[in-house]
């Protein structure tokens, strides 16, 4: 009987995305650690990194990076295939798919922070929907919007002027 070695080629990109998915997982396990007001409210610390991955790379990278964090970071903290992992992954598909979008639009009206700002929008209302349509069976749960929402804008434009920093310190 003769062994098969299968060899996989490994390129600069995947190395790439395995650092930035590996400080984006490092940021969603110390994120985990954070107490918050409501379930579901949380800074977002890891999208800095999709943000400056889908500033320098390209969205395909920056797909990347958002979903392996997901996978991972609900691993590692014990959530996988639990109801946060797939509000975590719907918000995560909802909010690459905005930036998708948005992607394609001027750079002088979007940059890091309206792409910030757009893709949190665009993460909690997945998330809402979601919970709405599986975990909550009762319109009562729209009335929290106002509060994800104000959030949302809040977090949104702090990681938005994070990943903008980040992304100016990088040029000379």
């Amino acid at each position: 009987m003769t062994a098969t070695i299968v060899e996989l080629q490994v390129s600069p990109a995947d190395r790439r995305v395995a650092r930035y998915a590996a400080a984006a997982i490092a940021l969603t396990i110390a994120e985990a650690a954070i107490p918050t007001p409501l379930p579901g409210i949380k800074p977002g610390l890891a999208n800095i990194v999709v943000l400056v991955v889908l500033a320098r790379h390209g969205w395909r990278e920056a797909a990347w990076v958002a979903l392996l964090r997901v996978v991972a970071g609900s691993l590692l903290v014990g959530q996988f295939l639990a109801p946060g992992f797939f509000l975590g992954l719907t918000g995560a598909t909802l909010s690459l798919g905005a930036l998708a979008a948005a992607n394609r639009l001027p750079r002088r009206w979007f940059g890091p922070v309206s792409l910030s700002i757009l893709a949190a929008f665009a993460h909690i209302g997945g998330q809402v929907l979601l919970a709405r349509a599986w975990l909550v069976p009762h319109d009562g749960v729209f009335y929290l919007v106002p509060v994800f929402a104000l959030f949302a804008l809040v977090f949104g434009v702090i990681n938005g002027m994070v990943a903008a920093h980040l992304l100016r310190e990088e040029k000379p």
